[in-house]
């Protein structure tokens, strides 16, 4: 939900900056507005504003889409390591289901019964995965 607040509003403000640099831009190029210092700063601070706020905002998007998920060839991972993965991985889950910890249950004793044998923090990742898929 943070993250998906982070884009909203620097996709708001990069589209209003992008709306004033383009405004200004073109009233230079009108000559409607005289080229000194002031303008020549206002119009520097405007493409340094938008051209930051494009790379943060698609670094987010990157950094979103790149997190990573189960794959056979990671290593495994220590008990304390494997503890914190599988409390985090049920607070994502509980999250996910609008802090209904009966319903997470619920899944994860379902995915154990169709898939037995699998490590605890398999089945949340199981379950969270069949939600973000709308199973």
């Amino acid at each position: 939900m943070g993250n998906q607040v982070v884009i909203a509003v620097g996709t708001f403000i990069l589209l209003l900056t992008g709306l004033l640099l383009g405004y200004v831009l073109s009233q230079l190029v009108l000559g409607f507005l005289a080229f000194n210092l002031l303008t020549f700063f206002g119009t520097l601070s405007l493409i340094l504003i938008f051209g930051t706020l494009y790379y943060v905002l698609f670094w987010q998007l990157r950094r979103e889409q790149s997190r990573p998920s189960s794959s056979p060839n990671r290593t495994i991972p220590n008990q304390s390591q494997e503890d914190v993965s599988d409390s985090y991985l049920k607070n994502r889950l509980i999250a996910r289901l609008s802090g209904d910890t009966a319903a997470a249950e619920r899944l994860i004793e379902q995915a154990k019964q169709t898939y037995p044998g699998m490590p605890e923090n398999w089945y949340c990742e199981r379950v969270l995965d069949d939600l973000e898929r709308g199973q």
